[in-house]
């Protein structure tokens, strides 16, 4: 595990020149969004939920998603809702198949008839009208048994936005059925690498959650690291040695433009924002060890908030702001620490086998997360924690396993992962993003046109 930069990671290749070129991504689109009231005769509904996210994992919840019609756009818009419930692992979607209809009445009442025997708890119907450049689409959620209307929202917004109204669907249907926030209409931050282990370039890239709409950030003609998400604006921190000269970067989405956020002397890593996005955390190195710095965005002086003569790393704010988990090898071998966000009374919470590195807090506040190395085992693990230490269990080991963080209702996390290549040499590395639920099941892989790492969750898209 990395704690401080040094020359060697720089890219062997690096260009002379302006620093990195950046380009463009855009600010999501905004989506209209209209309540509409149940057909006539239909009192609104609540549900045979609210079923638990415990239940769900057990039993993942059956619904069916005909498709919408309005033609392909429809039929796809119903496919990314089917797969955002399906992938999360707390939904069956009921195979098309078993419909005794093709599709569902759009603003009537459906025949609940036609759906019972599908084993269906909750239906969606819904129409798509395309005009122009503009599409609406009218989306109603249904509770089978007791055959009420749970929800009715017509979503308007351009005809290229059209996923992310079926993303934001899907986080309605996860609130409604299951009484928390969803996590679809998001997007995930990470650093994308190609070429050999040795010289490998490294760009800063951005994805649906789902990794749709797949695009790099910067040309690759610097090296870049740790990706952070702003907790309140449309923009992204990153580390970047362009010039040689490592820097903090800060990537308005929306414009593509960039501005310096920092550029502090003995820097390491990204620092992480505060949770009101006004000022940062980071540490800075000191000597041969390192502090854990708070300074404001608006420029001037840092405050130093360890000074403890150790390696202090990896600080991270509570989501209430009034703490910062960090990393520390001040008792010897690393473990995780948490302290006052204004410094002092820093208390040991780790107390497994092996060293424990970058730990990140929960968007709930009930745990964090981290990477454990070493120990009883030879490999790397993804593990989460109470904030007091209690609680600890490991969802995830391997070779080389990283970098966790939170989906932005604490349920999901996202990691990477480094695996060798089988055969006799043994020779091959290829990393990817994985997702897992924070209970160890429902590990998944997401797609990457190429090797990837460090992720970063955004907050749900406004």
């Amino acid at each position: 595990m990395i704690h401080i930069p040094t020359p060697a990671f720089r890219r062997r290749d690096l260009m002379m020149g302006a620093a990195s070129s950046l380009l463009l991504a855009g600010t999501p689109v905004a989506v209209r969004a209209q309540q509409l009231r149940p057909p006539a005769g239909q009192q609104p509904g609540v549900g045979t939920a609210v079923i638990t996210v415990e239940g769900a994992r057990s039993a993942p919840i059956p619904i069916a998603i005909p498709d919408l019609g309005g033609g392909d756009l429809g039929r796809d818009i119903a496919k990314v809702i089917s797969d955002d419930l399906s992938n999360s692992g707390l939904f069956r979607v009921i195979d098309p198949a078993a419909f005794i209809q093709n599709g569902a009445s759009a603003g009537g009442v459906p025949n609940f008839q036609n759906w019972r025997p599908t084993g269906a708890q909750a239906l969606v119907t819904g129409k798509v009208d395309g005009q122009g450049s503009s599409v609406r689409v009218e989306f109603r959620l249904w509770d089978v048994l007791p055959q009420t209307q749970i929800q009715g929202t017509a979503y308007t917004t351009t005809q290229a936005n059209w996923r992310r109204i079926a993303h934001i669907m899907a986080d309605v249907i996860y609130e409604r059925l299951l009484g928390e926030k969803g996590y679809f209409d998001t997007r995930i931050v990470y650093i994308s690498a190609t070429g050999p282990r040795d010289r490998r370039t490294k760009r800063l890239a951005i994805m649906d959650q789902d990794s749709a709409n797949n695009r790099f950030l910067t040309d690759g003609s610097w090296l870049v690291l740790t990706p952070r998400f702003h907790p309140k604006q449309d923009k992204i921190a990153f580390m970047s040695y362009a010039n040689n000269r490592p820097r903090v970067y800060l990537f308005d989405l929306g414009s593509g433009h960039q501005t310096v956020l920092g550029d502090f002397s003995g820097m390491t890593f990204a620092p992480r924002f505060s949770p009101d996005g006004n000022s940062v955390v980071m540490a800075v190195s000191n000597g041969a060890g390192s502090d854990i710095v708070l300074t404001g965005l608006g420029g001037g002086g840092g405050s130093r908030l360890t000074n403890s003569g150790s390696i202090d790393v990896s600080p991270c704010f509570s989501p209430d702001g009034t703490q910062i988990a960090f990393a520390s090898d001040r008792g010897g071998d690393q473990q995780i620490y948490v302290m006052s966000a204004s410094g002092g009374g820093a208390q040991r919470i780790s107390f497994g086998s092996g060293r424990y590195a970058t730990p990140v807090w929960s968007p709930r506040g009930d745990l964090i997360a981290f990477t454990r190395y070493g120990g009883d085992e030879s490999n790397f693990n993804i593990g989460v924690m109470h904030p007091d230490g209690s609680g600890e269990r490991i969802l995830s080991s391997g070779w080389l396993v990283e970098g966790p963080t939170f989906a932005p209702n604490g349920r999901v996390l996202m990691f990477w992962r480094e695996t060798r290549a089988s055969g006799a040499r043994g020779e091959g590395f290829s990393s990817r993003l994985v997702s897992i639920d924070i209970t160890g099941f429902n590990e998944r892989p997401a797609v990457t046109p190429t090797d990837a790492s460090d992720p970063a969750w955004s907050p749900l898209i406004v």
